[in-house]
């Protein structure tokens, strides 16, 4: 476990970049760096960890739903903060006990994670969205992988979106770079939902009353079933 059961007790931390609020039975993480455009920094990945976590020990939580606050969901990775360490911050989140690997926290955590995607989405967004087991879009955002016009190669979005996404229009989409609107991302599988964008927010929350309604063990079950399944397959090939 990256954190002790003990500092998974409490959410009475401090979030630099995230914020987040367990309600009856729904534990919403919303990413808080709207001047940044959300872009994930090392603190931001340190939290969402401990968020997950904490989600996946907590019998209370059933459900969890990712949204952000500003204009735009998330526009990947902060790479100035990751190559310097990102520097100081208000954080006082504990920190994780080894490396932090974004697509293993959500196929850990065997619980329903929504996605709640009113503002477009670039690059290191995908490591988010292709590890939730659904999106709600709404019908005028954008989803970027612009990594091959800066000389990058989306190595690892490649190998989350290939979990949701068929290969070559992976394979495509990684090497020519372009942008998808919503209809076409859901199309292609990364997107499950779309609503008017003044209806977004009603649409989750008729999905997460719809998955209170049922059983939290027997979803735990298919959710490790599947992950077991899934894992089985790629080791086959």
């Amino acid at each position: 476990m990256m954190f002790t059961e003990q500092q998974l007790n409490t959410l009475d931390y401090t979030f630099a970049f995230l914020e987040v609020e367990h309600k009856e039975n729904v534990l919403t993480i919303t990413l808080n760096r709207p001047e940044k455009k959300n872009a994930l920094h090392p603190v931001t990945a340190n939290e969402l960890a401990f968020a997950l976590t904490y989600a996946k020990n907590n019998k209370d939580v059933w459900a969890v739903v990712i949204k952000a606050n500003g204009d735009v969901f998330c526009a990947g990775a902060d790479l100035k903060a990751f190559m310097t360490g990102g520097g100081e911050t208000n954080t006082t989140v504990p920190k994780a006990e080894g490396e932090i690997l974004i697509g293993e926290l959500f196929n850990q955590l065997h619980k329903p994670c929504i996605a709640q995607v009113e503002g477009d989405a670039f690059a290191g967004a995908f490591l988010l969205l292709a590890g939730c087991t659904q999106v709600v879009a709404a019908s005028n955002v954008k989803f970027g992988l612009p990594e091959v016009k800066r000389g990058l190669f989306p190595f690892q979005v490649m190998a989350s979106l290939l979990q949701v996404m068929p290969e070559r229009k992976v394979l495509d989409w990684c090497i020519q770079g372009y942008t998808l609107d919503a209809q076409k991302a859901a199309y292609w599988g990364l997107v499950t939902h779309i609503a008017e964008p003044e209806k977004v927010e009603e649409t989750v929350q008729q999905m997460v009353e719809a998955i209170l309604d049922n059983s939290p063990m027997a979803i735990r079950m298919g959710l490790e079933a599947f992950q077991h399944i899934r894992s089985a397959d790629t080791k086959a090939q």
